[in-house]
């Protein structure tokens, strides 16, 4: 008798019983349904996405530094390593240039705020301090200075990722100076730690529904979908550019590594939906990472380059203040000329680094770019509040793709990747996770290259020589 198949509504529940994609989904939608019926009741919601990111954030650093150790100490090459972060920033300001001026040329040609004719006195600039709680972005000598931690434990106690990768050069730097044979039992601590740590990942992973649902309940409840209408055509705009620019990060990963970026998106479909539900990238680092080395990219790549990304590559940022610069200035009535725009550029190439972290970093960044130019009123840039909370969502995509592209490409440009692993994982053909001490370490050919292991060779030298020769023949 053939087998028999399993009614629709069993098919159905045993989906949302095992696929994480299908509960977010579920999630999100309920969420939009709660924050339109309820707005009152969802507001209150909040703490579930907030509490679900606390968690997550808890894990990031020592998943960071776990990573980025075992990567150095595994790969066995300082030199390498140093050549991976010259090449990431080399990627990382390419990128972001080329999302600030496709924001500027977009911008441009549709005018998103031409015609709105707005008086700037009639602006309330309180309300951006309010929003930025009063802080200021680093200037250079101070992200500098920020970036070098005062105390081992200060860093991973304040969550600073740039801090954090820099004690994790250091000791991975220590691993490889003292060798294997000096510290035989540090290695395998921190590998332990890491794995440790994935498993504590993996269950806080299943409160990623309830996260999505409080998320999204509260962005509808609290700001309502009429501010769409309000703002669409800026907010129509800032999606199709955001748009184009992933195009052309698919070209670029295709001509650089051979891979699909439509197969990455399916291969990372939970995280993405569920840092679109919380309008956070940080809540799916840690299995991003995850699934970066299980598609063949090496770790000290992946520890290197995806941290890194969240604090120097932020294309849908880029983007995002590009065309909201050009809008504010467009509303308020100010021709902006091509030397003026230029500037933005410049100013906004700058000001757009190190702005994760920071209440209010987006503003922050925009009244610094207004005030530089002199000729766009400092309160303009309110009317950019009621919008920006519905751009989390393309700033959280585009960021997150950005910083997995990187990855791949600076992988792929240090011969870091196993290629012919990520087609296979990408394609659906292989979910095995990589052996230890072979993660990509075989470049094009994806040949395994583990890392020897000193003590266990001496030992088995050292058996041979008590065991007596075969005879011959």
């Amino acid at each position: 008798m053939p087998p028999s198949v399993p009614s629709l509504p069993r098919r159905v529940a045993r989906t949302l019983r095992t696929s994480l994609f299908a509960q977010v989904s579920c999630a999100l939608v309920l969420g939009i349904v709660v924050g339109k019926l309820w707005p009152d009741t969802a507001t209150a919601l909040q703490p579930l996405g907030d509490g679900f990111t606390r968690l997550i954030k808890t894990v990031i650093s020592p998943l960071v530094f776990c990573v980025v150790v075992v990567g150095i100490a595994k790969a066995g090459d300082l030199k390498a390593f140093g050549r991976i972060g010259v090449k990431a920033l080399i990627w990382f300001e390419v990128a972001s240039t080329a999302a600030l001026v496709i924001g500027l040329v977009a911008a441009n040609v549709v005018g998103p705020g031409r015609g709105m004719n707005v008086d700037p006195s009639s602006l309330d600039a309180a309300a951006v301090d309010e929003t930025t709680g009063g802080g200021h972005l680093p200037t250079t000598t101070e992200f500098v200075l920020n970036a070098l931690p005062q105390s081992f434990l200060g860093a991973f106690a304040e969550n600073e990722l740039l801090q954090v990768l820099i004690l994790a050069c250091l000791v991975g730097a220590a691993l490889l100076h003292l060798g294997h044979t000096k510290v035989p039992k540090v290695l395998p601590a921190i590998e332990q730690a890491q794995e440790v740590i994935f498993a504590v990942v993996g269950f806080i992973m299943r409160l990623a529904p309830i996260a999505v649902f409080g998320a999204m309940a509260h962005l509808v409840g609290n700001y309502g979908l009429g501010v769409m209408r309000t703002y669409a055509k800026l907010i129509v705009l800032c999606y199709v550019a955001a748009a184009l620019f992933v195009a052309l990060l698919a070209v670029a990963l295709k001509l650089v590594t051979g891979l699909s970026l439509w197969k990455f998106l399916r291969y990372i479909r939970e995280e993405m939906l569920l840092a679109l539900g919380t309008a956070s990238t940080e809540s799916v680092m840690p299995r991003v990472m995850q699934k970066l080395r299980r598609a063949g990219a090496r770790d000290d790549a992946v520890g290197l380059v995806l941290p890194t990304g969240y604090s120097f590559n932020l294309d849908g940022a880029s983007l995002y203040l590009s065309i909201g610069t050009l809008f504010i200035a467009q509303a308020v009535g100010v021709d902006l000329s091509l030397g003026q725009q230029v500037t933005v550029v410049l100013v906004l190439m700058l000001t757009s680094k190190g702005m994760a972290g920071i209440p209010g970093s987006a503003f922050l960044a925009l009244s610094a770019t207004a005030s530089s130019l002199g000729v766009i009123p400092a309160g303009a840039v309110a009317l950019l509040l009621g919008v920006d909370r519905i751009m989390d969502s393309m700033r959280v995509v585009t960021n997150l793709l950005g910083n997995c592209v990187a990855v791949f490409a600076v992988s792929r440009w240090e011969g870091a990747l196993d290629t012919a692993r990520a087609k296979r994982v990408l394609g659906g053909e292989d979910t095995s996770p990589p052996e230890d001490g072979a993660k990509g370490l075989g470049g094009e050919t994806g040949a395994e290259a583990p890392v020897p292991d000193i003590p266990a060779q001496k030992a088995k030298e050292l058996k041979e020589l008590k065991e007596p020769a075969p005879e011959a023949g």
